[in-house]
């Protein structure tokens, strides 16, 4: 499996298993297939209800803690610094874990500045209950912000990102400022299945849209966290690393930006 630096020096898979939606029994078995097909990256979060779903496959798993990437997230709702801490110790207690490989800042909040939640954030990691520390759903400004109250703290921010969401700005400056993007629905809620250039590309190259359309991203060093439920998806998703990305389609799908935005942040920018 790839991984890439992160600015700490640790390591985060490239490729992770996105859990949102999948709930008890099924989320368990999911996460059970995706381990012992070879996925080592499980992404979740206070907001989806399946943590101890993705304990019980933890559990159940034969792979160390060392092997495993675990990241989940905060609410918005539970981001003043007491309360942070506290959500936190209950997280890891759903997850059955002892740590966090990064937890991250859900979705920001105009009411808790984000300099509070980072602090307690801090502590949790100088505590040893957090390894890395991100933030997701951050624009420029909000992620300018963030890193000017905690410059060597933010590691990852989690955004929308897919061909036809080419959020080529937000990327430039996270790179500049040695922060990974990771995307969520990277295959536009699978709406690349019935994307006509990456149909194309998949019969001229012999793979599937969705495989393009992880591999790009990869490519541009951004972490995807597609979800899959079926065995074959699975697998799919996970054939990325073996072949070589084709040139012709990385010229194509430079242009597939459509600014479709599918998930609604409900918030404009404030600073």
């Amino acid at each position: 499996m790839k991984e890439f630096e992160l600015k700490n020096g640790n390591h985060i898979p490239a490729l992770g298993l996105g859990t949102s939606g999948l709930r008890g029994k099924q989320c368990t078995e999911v996460v059970k297939k995706a381990l012992e097909l070879g996925y080592r990256h499980i992404d979740t979060a206070d907001m989806y209800g399946n943590h101890r779903a993705v304990a019980e496959a933890l559990k159940e798993s034969d792979l160390s803690r060392e092997e495993l990437f675990i990241t989940s997230k905060i609410q918005s709702e539970d981001l003043e610094y007491k309360q942070l801490k506290k959500t936190a110790d209950r997280l890891l207690s759903e997850l059955g874990l002892e740590y966090f490989d990064l937890l991250l800042i859900h979705w920001p909040s105009p009411e808790i500045p984000v300099e509070e939640s980072l602090k307690a954030m801090k502590e949790l990691k100088e505590a040893g209950k957090v390894k890395n520390v991100g933030v997701s759903n951050f624009t420029i400004p909000l992620l300018k912000e963030a890193l000017a109250a905690y410059p060597d703290l933010i590691t990852v921010n989690q955004v929308e990102f897919h061909p036809t969401l080419y959020q080529k700005d937000l990327l430039d400056f996270a790179f500049k400022n040695d922060v990974i993007l990771t995307a969520y629905s990277p295959l536009a809620q699978g709406e690349v299945f019935e994307n006509s250039v990456l149909k194309s590309l998949g019969e001229k190259n012999d793979k599937t849209p969705a495989q393009l359309a992880l591999r790009w991203l990869i490519e541009k060093n951004i972490v995807a966290i597609p979800k899959a439920s079926s065995e074959a998806h699975l697998k799919n998703n996970l054939d990325l690393f073996d072949w070589d990305f084709p040139v012709d389609a990385a010229r194509e799908m430079e242009l597939l930006d459509q600014n479709n935005r599918l998930i609604d942040p409900g918030y404009p920018d404030f600073e």
